[in-house]
């Protein structure tokens, strides 16, 4: 294979696990010597207007005939599957996160987008899934048959275990603060909590959701809990390393994950986890390294940090099994290799 290209929609420096799955398989590429293009696509999907849509199309047309191309699936699902037809060439779709889950959207919008990324996968020779979870979703609710369907899961670096904070215990959440990640309801279980002795940072981009960050705001407000909880925003990826080297206890109330790299980034520090049961939480996360609780059940994420914040034996067990568990995990080169071979076949 000569050459293929990656479309992308949007700003790639945001602060998401999609861009940065993204940004690091194309650095493993290019340290590896691989030819290819970056196609920047507009920024307005999954939502694009009329004058996006024929930008992207403009961009996709002007590749060279023939050449592979691999489209992350924030724009391929959105994409019409007449335009991708008509594009003459190999279309591979990379599916982070199927775009009708997202939490949020009304009935009328999530009928939309099943309807639109069912029709444009199948217009694909090959669908790359970031988790065995999501691969399933894509077979069974979207109708891809199982052989066109590679799981290429997040790499995870090595990474020095966390030291803690020791009293009061430190809690982390890293995340935009979005309705999928359910922060609000992570503040309203570390509420019932307000006896013991922690802080908790959330991490993650502030800009993405104004109505959802207010919610949020107010809650902790009106639970009297501003001098405990604090909201970063996005930070610098020295500032988060700081940030799992002082944790004691990562936690997540969030409502779908497509694979969880958050997680995986906790386990590669060592942290024991308090999580939900949802989308492929229950895969990424070993049974051993965490407590895993109902999406959207805020007494049984209050109990199981409450567990964890009063046994540190137990606490220290899961953390022992996170750190050892982490070290199977994928490399980014791993994955970056992984999404190259149906590309290859693709291409030839």
């Amino acid at each position: 294979m000569t050459g293929f290209a990656f479309a992308i929609p949007g700003d790639i420096e945001l602060a998401t696990g999609g861009y940065g799955y993204d940004r690091r398989v194309m650095a493993e590429w290019r340290a590896a010597g691989h030819a290819f293009d970056h196609v920047v696509l507009p920024g307005g999907f999954p939502f694009p207007t009329s004058d996006e849509l024929a930008t992207a199309t403009r961009r996709l047309d002007e590749l060279p005939p023939g050449r592979p191309v691999l489209i992350d699936g924030l724009a391929l699902g959105a994409l019409p599957a007449d335009l991708l037809r008509r594009l003459g060439r190999p279309v591979v779709a990379l599916v982070h996160h199927p775009l009708a889950l997202e939490t949020g959207l009304d009935d009328r919008r999530r009928s939309s987008l099943l309807a639109s990324e069912r029709a444009a996968l199948a217009e694909t020779v090959a669908v790359i899934a970031t988790s065995a979870s999501t691969a399933r979703i894509v077979e069974e609710d979207y109708g891809v048959a199982p052989g066109r369907v590679t799981v290429a899961e997040p790499g995870t670096d090595r990474r020095p275990r966390a030291h803690g904070s020791g009293r009061p215990a430190r809690l982390l959440s890293v995340g935009a603060v979005i309705p999928r990640k359910a922060h609000g309801a992570l503040v309203e279980a570390l509420a019932r909590l307000s006896a013991l002795d922690w802080t908790c940072h959330i991490v993650g981009p502030i800009d993405r959701d104004a109505d959802e960050v207010r919610a949020v705001e107010r809650r902790i407000a009106s639970l009297g809990l501003g001098d405990r909880i604090v909201l970063t925003g996005a930070i610098s990826e020295a500032a988060l390393a700081r940030e799992f080297d002082a944790a004691d206890l990562y936690v997540s109330a969030s409502l779908f994950e497509g694979y969880g790299m958050a997680l995986a980034e906790a386990l590669a520090h060592g942290l024991a986890i308090v999580a939900t049961r949802a989308g492929a939480i229950p895969h990424t996360v070993p049974p051993e390294a965490a407590v895993l609780t109902t999406p959207g059940d805020v007494d049984g994420l209050a109990e199981a940090i409450r567990t964890l914040l009063t046994r540190p034996d137990r606490r220290r067990q899961l953390a022992d099994h996170a750190w050892r568990h982490a070290q199977s995990l994928p490399t980014w080169a791993q994955t970056a290799a992984t999404i190259l071979q149906p590309l290859r076949e693709a291409g030839r």
